[in-house]
């Protein structure tokens, strides 16, 4: 699963917003890194890691849906391995096990028995992390215990939901329509970023997101949205269309939210696992906030 920013890549803190890693003290443009773009991207290789993640989503989502969910618990569980590792250099202790049994239970719990038991999944996954996280002291345990529910939640509450996307006979088209418009975001905004980007959407959260790279994004989405909703679900232009303008929102909001959390940690990417694109969490932030208004909105206009 593979999408994020819309107009390059973010930079950590340095003591002034919008500050890049690579630039000079005299505030001099920053200097691409070899075979990269002016986004800071490899973009062969980011290029060449997005087709061979896309090629591992669509082949078993058509072979077997349980092979998917296999793919799914992974990608999220390394996701959540991520955010842990980051929190705990900021002496944030969240316990590990209990997070990434909760988020297999979820996943399994959306698939075999529906949002009832992704609720329940999840908040027995809460109960769990309270009271683990009490026999580690007193000591941070308000602070540590948020930040353990913050994480069973995002990601893995809102992983859930592809689980119930891929439910019904017709799921695993209603996953790829998921995955595509926020792909679409990613791609639209990055090339109308690289081409036309001039006024800064949101300079001190994400300095290199523009609005020309936004509507970029909104139409690739919209477009993508009106034809694979068309095409795969015998549904309305309109309707894919509508699916498409609410995911470039969310898209959009998605990315903003993790470079808060990233520039508030003090970090550029929050793994290097994916070479090109960061951490896997680099890859799933936009598309975790799709999710679920993708799913309401798929699920009211053709219901399953």
């Amino acid at each position: 699963m593979a999408a994020s920013s819309s107009d390059g890549r973010d930079t950590p803190r340095n003591g002034s917003p919008g500050g890049s890693a690579n630039g000079s003290a005299n505030g001099s443009a920053p200097v691409p890194p070899a075979g990269g773009s002016r986004t800071g991207r490899n973009l062969p290789v980011a290029v060449a890691v997005g087709v061979a993640l896309g090629a591992v989503v669509i082949g078993s989502l058509y072979v077997v849906k349980v092979v998917f969910l296999v793919v799914l618990a992974a990608a999220v569980g390394l996701g959540v391995h991520e955010l842990v590792r980051t929190l705990a250099a900021r002496d944030v202790r969240v316990p590990l096990v209990p997070l990434l049994a909760g988020t297999v239970a979820m996943i399994a719990g959306a698939y075999w028995g529906g949002p009832v038991s992704l609720v329940g999944s999840f908040a027995v996954t809460v109960m769990v992390l309270l009271t683990w996280r009490m026999f580690q002291g007193i000591d941070g345990y308000v602070r540590d215990a948020t930040a353990g529910v913050f994480v069973a939640a995002y990601p893995s509450l809102l992983a859930g939901f592809v689980a119930l996307l891929l439910v019904p006979e017709d799921g695993p088209h209603r996953v790829i329509i998921f995955i595509a418009v926020t792909v679409a975001s990613d791609i639209g905004g990055y090339f109308a970023g690289i081409l036309f980007g001039k006024h800064k959407m949101s300079p001190v959260i994400s300095p290199k997101k523009t609005w020309e790279g936004f509507a970029g994004s909104a139409l690739a989405c919209v477009v993508a949205g009106a034809l694979l909703v068309h095409f795969l679900l015998d549904g309305a232009y309109w309707q894919g269309a509508i699916v498409g303008a609410v995911a470039v929102v969310c898209a959009t909001l998605g990315d903003l939210i993790e470079s808060v959390i990233k520039r508030d940690l003090g970090i550029k990417d929050m793994g290097t696992l994916l070479p090109g694109h960061g951490g896997v969490m680099d890859r799933l932030d936009s598309l975790l906030f799709t999710l679920v208004p993708v799913w309401v909105l798929l699920q009211v206009f053709i219901p399953s």
